[in-house]
């Protein structure tokens, strides 16, 4: 089981590592296209087209492939006024039991975005020969990747919390 876990965890950190890489181009891609279009329509009394669309898209992108990740670093903002008052055992169990939950409900998206992506797929976006489900693949990803950190934290809780990326990046770490 042990094995298991390892391997597991490290093919997560893997995916998490690639994410992560993917978020920071989105942004280095916003910043540019935006920051260009800015300097074209003042210096040059011109746009580019397609700005707008690419940068909507990075933008997307960004905050739902970030998503996990701040799952992962336990960033996102929580209410446990209650839970924090718990007996140690049963506010774990909860943990669990929430996290599998969770992890359902986004499998529930994955397979609805995926759905009504090919609805979509003939649809095309304005300025763009690409067609407008390229907003749900950010949607996709992030769904499936976040239930795979639920589904982690609720077989071996507190372990995605100590996942640290190659370049050491201050995770939140939990003794084990």
């Amino acid at each position: 089981m042990a094995g298991m876990k390892r391997i597991a965890l490290g093919v997560l950190a893997g995916i998490d590592t690639g994410v992560r890489l993917l978020v920071i181009g989105c942004v280095a891609v916003m910043v540019t296209v935006v920051s260009a279009q800015v300097g074209m329509r003042y210096l040059l009394n011109s746009s580019i087209d397609w700005a707008e669309e690419v940068s909507r898209l990075a933008f997307v992108a960004t905050v739902f492939l970030a998503i996990p990740l701040g799952l992962r670093d336990r960033a996102h903002v929580g209410i446990d006024i209650l839970v924090s008052r718990l007996p140690a055992p049963l506010r774990d169990g909860l943990a669990r039991l929430l996290a599998l939950l969770a992890a359902g409900m986004l499998l529930v998206v994955f397979a609805t975005a995926i759905r009504v992506a090919d609805a979509t797929w003939s649809e095309r976006l304005g300025s763009l020969d690409v067609t407008s489900s390229v907003f749900f693949v950010p949607v996709i990803v992030s769904a499936l990747h976040t239930a795979l950190h639920l589904l982690a934290e609720a077989i071996w809780p507190t372990a995605t919390a100590t996942l640290v990326p190659p370049e050491g990046d201050a995770i939140l770490e939990q003794p084990s």
